[in-house]
């Protein structure tokens, strides 16, 4: 391994607290989509938006932020990395929302609950070829359950070559009717009986994702074994936060209040589990230990 090479990977393992063990995980399973992306990108006549599905605490950021290093450092690639969680709508906005339709939007995390118009601007900023000005790009505070200032905004110089987005529902499309009827956890039987909640997320899926989905050049999705996984890796994310934000912030989550929040997400997680593996362009399948046990890489869209 050449000095160049060393030094890109020791920042990416120092800047995310990993260890040599991920890193030779990456370079065996993450590497080929590296390479796969970058020549995707060198024919193509506009920056490059990758989206990575993936259910809370499969890896998703991590994963991202080992390919903009790849291939910064080793192509000489612009790429960025965005989530979906900093296009949250802000606490304000969801407390508004939670107030005139329904008090479960309160809550972030389903389709409905973010600013789709914020996220399809700054999109729009960071994909045009040639663009002239920086783009500001959002940030959440999950600590404050709040978006930060506009003031703490990253501004990213365009052009970029790449954008890889994250977020755990995208993908997702709008279930049948039929499918909304019965609940699927206690949270949808007890706080949801009329279904107006599950209603809306699903509207909002059609309404607002799918011209989102139609501008996803490359899809890649990190699949859990089930949705029992999800518990287990939110909390360890969450034990991460509260590490790194002292534990002050009123966004931080004890295990009952946890147990709770990640059944928000359980309809919408698992109709991802079954229907978006067979329609990926790169498909990782995890374990129960969140690391990779196989890898399918279809055809580049």
């Amino acid at each position: 391994m050449n000095h160049h090479a060393a030094s890109w990977q020791e920042a990416f393992c120092s800047q995310h607290r990993l260890g040599q063990d991920y890193l030779l995980h990456a370079q065996k399973w993450f590497d080929p989509l590296a390479d796969a992306l970058a020549g995707h990108q060198h024919g193509a006549s506009h920056p490059l938006l990758v989206a990575v599905n993936g259910c809370q605490g499969s890896g998703k950021t991590t994963l991202c932020a080992y390919l903009c290093s790849r291939l910064a450092a080793q192509r000489q690639l612009r790429v960025l990395a965005l989530s979906l969680d900093d296009f949250y709508l802000s606490r304000a906005e969801r407390q508004a929302l939670a107030a005139d339709t329904h008090p479960l939007l309160g809550t972030r995390g389903v389709p409905g609950t973010h600013d789709m118009a914020l996220l399809g601007a700054t999109l729009e900023g960071l994909l045009v070829p040639g663009a002239p000005h920086p783009v500001a790009v959002p940030r959440f505070d999950k600590a404050r359950d709040d978006r930060r200032p506009r003031t703490a905004w990253d501004e990213v110089a365009a052009p970029l070559d790449i954008v890889l987005l994250e977020g755990w529902c995208l993908g997702a499309r709008p279930q049948e009717a039929a499918q909304l009827v019965a609940p699927v956890n206690q949270l949808e039987r007890l706080e949801d009986a009329d279904g107006r909640w599950r209603g809306y997320v699903n509207a909002a899926l059609a309404r607002d994702y799918l011209a989102l989905y139609q501008r996803v050049d490359c899809w890649v999705m990190l699949q859990a074994p089930s949705f029992a996984s999800v518990y287990t890796w939110r909390l360890e994310q969450e034990e991460k936060l509260r590490a790194a934000s002292g534990g002050a912030g009123q966004g931080l989550m004890g295990e009952a209040e946890l147990a709770r929040f990640i059944q928000f997400y359980q309809r919408l997680t698992e109709h991802c589990l079954a229907t978006l593996p067979a329609q990926v362009d790169h498909l990782y399948t995890l374990d129960a230990r969140r690391r990779i046990s196989g890898y399918r890489q279809g055809a580049v869209a």
